[in-house]
């Protein structure tokens, strides 16, 4: 780590990591270097290896950054509201994630290269995050659906997360895609990601007669 105060230390990783997300929203995750990453910053590329050693690990700081994002709305909700019903629930946490739009394309495009290509501190920094959001949907249900067993909200944690990896490919295609899929006759409907976490966490919660 380099010699300076936290908060320089903490400045000069946010400048990384911002550009590192300016760069995802027009380049793809394999076109993306540590050098154009640099490119976008105010310091040079060597430097950047001050802070992180792969882009893998930028991109992992990019997703936990993402997390807590997400933890933030979570407890905000907790904090706004005495009572949900399972719509009002369903409507919020499908509202929570349609502005994490970037969290659900990570989750679905690059997950595991980011894990694999992190050194073992960064990866329970973010595991950290991770762990974080879960609590907060546990956190969530425990508050809003009091009805539901300890059992039932784990089988409800251990459904959702997993559907969220999936959510992204489905509700953003683009146009190669779209064509092949009709030149291959293949019935599909595009929904939004309000539309499929809404009905994600309307159907489970449903399956816990709440």
């Amino acid at each position: 780590m380099p010699k300076g105060s936290p908060e320089l230390t903490a400045s000069r990783r946010e400048e990384i990591i911002n550009a590192c997300e300016q760069l995802y929203q027009t380049m793809n995750f394999k076109e993306i270097t540590v050098k154009e990453i640099g490119k976008a910053t105010s310091f040079t590329r060597t430097s950047i290896y001050n802070y992180f050693q792969t882009k893998e690990e930028i991109f992992l700081a990019l997703m936990q950054r993402e997390y807590d994002l997400w933890v933030c709305d979570l407890e905000t909700l907790m904090q706004e509201h005495t009572v949900l019903t399972p719509d009002e629930l369903a409507h919020a946490l499908a509202v929570s994630l349609e502005k994490r739009k970037q969290l659900l394309k990570l989750l679905a495009m690059n997950h595991y290269d980011m894990e694999e290509n992190s050194r073992p501190e960064n990866l329970t920094e973010f595991k950290k995050s991770y762990g974080a959001s879960l609590n907060a949907v546990r956190n969530c249900l425990i508050k809003f659906c009091p009805d539901m067993s300890g059992t039932e909200i784990e089988q409800f944690v251990f459904v959702f997360f997993p559907f969220m990896f999936g959510v992204y490919p489905y509700a953003v295609a683009s146009d190669k895609q779209i064509t092949a899929m009709e030149q291959a006759s293949v019935q599909f409907t595009m929904h939004s990601i309000y539309e499929m976490i809404y009905n994600c966490v309307r159907k489970l919660l449903e399956r816990n007669k709440l």
